[in-house]
């Protein structure tokens, strides 16, 4: 079904690897015009830059640490002068973290809430006047915040964070039609073995109903869905992406 996402204005954040590098292509291809942003220069940017101009259309790549106030608004003017609005905002930038309480510093936690929490208000926060009126937010969450991970409290509280940030941002931005609905990946496999042990792996899909690791391509289809038309009528929605566990 076509979602109605040809011309679409897009920003994806942390677009060079993962779920962000497959949710943009996956938006360009579909005929939207697409800013996202990178961290640090390097060959990941520029091999994504080069995608995207395969696909045609108007893209941006543009180097920012959305944690960052004076990067986020960089951002949000480069979407400015390339898009003259946004229809789609996609707060994918994230960082992963595994500490026990007892050994949990100041600087980890911060680095991890700045990164999962912190990083979606700032962009979004610069955002409100460009998004246009019936548009759509997306918050890549995790499944973690629902379910909690060991030796990893602030990862889990960063992303259980985003979710209430969304339920009270799609109140917020409603009255304008704006949809503000997040998704929440189960482990997923952006790397071959995603850095875990091969016996993690293994009991990960053992106890996964569809018998395999979530991949950046389900995800991205669960995004351009929010993105799309026929869910219209969705705000506020945490969509789990982790095959039933």
């Amino acid at each position: 079904m076509d979602q109605g996402l040809s011309g679409k204005r897009v920003l994806v954040t942390g677009g060079t690897r993962g779920i962000g590098r497959v949710t943009a292509l996956a938006f360009a291809r579909a005929g939207a015009s697409v800013v996202t942003c990178h961290h640090s220069p390097g060959e990941a940017a520029d091999s994504l830059a080069a995608e995207l101009k395969e696909t045609g259309g108007q893209h941006q790549l543009v180097q920012a640490d959305v944690t960052s106030r004076e990067d986020a608004e960089h951002l949000i003017d480069s979407c400015r002068s390339t898009l003259g609005g946004l229809d789609v905002l996609v707060n994918n930038v994230g960082v992963d973290g595994a500490a026990p309480l007892g050994r949990l510093d100041e600087d980890e936690w911060h680095r991890v809430i700045d990164h999962n929490v912190t990083a979606a208000y700032l962009v979004t926060r610069a955002a409100l006047d460009l998004l246009a009126d019936g548009s759509s937010v997306i918050n890549i969450g995790s499944a973690v915040a629902l379910r909690g991970r060991p030796a990893a409290a602030h990862y889990s509280a960063s992303k259980a964070a985003l979710l209430g940030f969304t339920r009270g941002l799609c109140k917020e931005l409603g009255p304008r039609g704006i949809r503000v609905n997040a998704v929440a990946p189960g482990f997923t496999e952006t790397e071959p073995g995603g850095g875990l042990p091969p016996q993690a792996v293994q009991r990960i899909v053992e106890i996964t109903p569809l018998g395999r690791l979530c991949q950046p391509e389900d995800v991205a289809g669960a995004v351009l869905f929010l993105a799309g038309d026929s869910s219209r009528f969705i705000s506020g929605a945490t969509l789990n992406i982790d095959g039933g566990i």
